[in-house]
């Protein structure tokens, strides 16, 4: 009997779509505790982030062989990355009627973010290498990696600060913000796409359509600006 159950258990871990079907499963559930409880603590990606490790661990899967099985995953976060546009097309006009404070807020706020982790990061006493890994944390994963790897950083490092920029910023972010009183969903917006990239945007979709669309100028626009400007900053001062 425990043959049997043994190896059903093999058969479902060795289904090309478990991997899949496990990643989509646990963030339902995370999803689902959030949304119950509202819990800062239980922000989805974090919590199925740890769930899946907890599985791989207890399953004893190995990461490639996971890898492999969520590939379908990985082809479709470039076109649900790309959807994010689609709140910003319906409030085009209103991005339009606040364009120059956009734009304004969009460089101080980049160069800012960019600029004071790493300075903390030095002050910390960091070396170079984290300095220019971390240096491109608040733009979206395959970006922060091409720049980190051209300016000298750690490419799967930078894939890691990125991640934990986005799950700190989705799960501080608006809290933060109601802190300090700015309830302006264009401003809420802006904070989260810039600091934040995608996690962060998907967090402004939950506030409110016009956070979202704002959120999405924001990431798309400091992936934009760190890919092109940061590069030759660095070229400059080296």
């Amino acid at each position: 009997m425990n043959l049997d159950w043994q190896a059903a258990l093999e058969a479902v871990i060795g289904h090309p779509l478990f991997a899949f079907g496990l990643t989509l499963g646990v963030y339902q559930i995370a999803l689902a505790a959030y949304e119950k409880t509202r819990w800062m603590i239980l922000q989805p990606v974090l919590v199925s982030m740890t769930l899946v490790i907890a599985a791989l661990l207890a399953l004893d899967i190995d990461y490639a062989e996971y890898k492999q099985g969520a590939q379908l995953l990985t082809l479709i976060l470039g076109p649900a990355t790309v959807a994010l546009a689609v709140p910003l097309y319906l409030n085009m006009r209103r991005v339009r009627q606040v364009l120059w404070p956009t734009l304004i807020t969009l460089f101080v706020g980049g160069l800012f973010a960019t600029v004071l982790g790493v300075v903390l990061a030095w002050l910390f006493g960091a070396e170079t290498l984290i300095l220019k890994t971390l240096a491109p944390k608040s733009v979206t994963t395959p970006i922060a990696m091409l720049v980190a790897e051209e300016i000298g950083g750690a490419a799967s490092l930078a894939a890691v600060f990125v991640m934990l920029t986005g799950v700190l910023g989705a799960m501080l972010g608006v809290e933060v913000l109601r802190v300090f009183r700015i309830t302006n969903p264009a401003a809420q917006g802006m904070a989260l796409g810039i600091v934040a990239h995608a996690v962060g945007t998907a967090r402004a979709l939950q506030e409110g359509e016009e956070a979202g669309a704002f959120a999405a100028l924001a990431m798309s626009m400091m992936g934009v600006l760190t890919a092109v400007l940061m590069p030759l900053t660095v070229a400059l001062i080296v």
